[in-house]
């Protein structure tokens, strides 16, 4: 079979799974839209965060702790291969010498690479621009994590138990942040990562809808220069950093 053949037939057995029906009424594809009962993501708003690595404090690791546990990801004891989808990094500015330290996760893209290079569709970008991985058509090819520019996505190497069913996750699978995508959902309005910042009396991490002027965030990212990670890319991140 052609590589054009093979193609063909991989796209058409995606779309015959996603469009299939696991009960009455439900499609897989409507489960990785991770949208509320009666709701649909609208591109009317873009979920983002503005990060301020002025506010940032070195060597916490709350954000990444509260995003570990809100997510059902486990600690075995392999850093090569434990999951990770928030990580702190230091950065240094060689002119000045001035350190910051940051948290970096999927930057949900407005235009994701991931998406582009995925074969089977699993890797997508929901009209709110929170950018998933459906789990039930991942095939585990990790084009994805070789095509992310920030090192991102994860692969789930290991079996999964006690799995949380806000957070479907599986062996063999791709993922990565999702912008809690279930708290968005149910009207939680914020992140775990944020709400972590904030207790810890930090409040570097900042949530919200982007397209809304009357945001918290979008008055937030009028006051502060802010910038993104590998602009030059033109990639659009929906994730935004002050003080760097």
């Amino acid at each position: 079979m052609s590589s054009g053949s093979r193609r063909g037939f991989l796209g058409t057995a995606v779309a015959a799974l996603a469009g299939a029906t696991i009960a009455p009424g439900i499609r897989l594809i409507d489960l990785a839209g991770a949208r509320a009962p009666g709701e649909k993501a609208s591109a009317r708003v873009r979920w983002g965060m503005l990060i301020d690595t002025n506010r940032c404090a070195t060597g916490c690791t709350d954000c990444v702790s509260a995003c570990n546990k809100e997510n059902g990801l486990q600690d075995t004891g392999r850093p090569k291969t434990d999951a990770q989808w928030i990580r702190k990094i230091d950065i240094k500015e060689l002119k000045t010498g001035r350190q910051h330290s940051a948290p970096v996760m999927c930057q949900h893209c407005a235009d994701p690479p991931c998406v582009d290079v995925c074969p089977t569709g699993a890797s997508f970008k929901r009209a709110d621009g929170i950018v998933l991985v459906d789990r039930h058509t991942c095939i585990g090819c990790r084009y994805c994590v070789m095509a992310c520019p920030y090192k991102a996505r994860s692969f789930v190497h290991e079996n999964l138990s006690a799995q949380k069913p806000e957070v479907p996750r599986g062996k063999g699978c791709v993922e990565g942040c999702t912008l809690c995508v279930h708290k968005v959902d149910r009207g939680d309005g914020t992140t775990a990562c944020a709400e972590a910042c904030k207790a810890a009396g930090h409040e570097a991490i900042l949530f919200g809808d982007i397209n809304d002027p009357h945001s918290a965030i979008s008055k937030r990212l009028r006051e502060l220069p802010s910038r993104q990670l590998r602009a030059d890319l033109g990639l659009d991140p929906g994730v935004r950093y002050s003080g760097v």
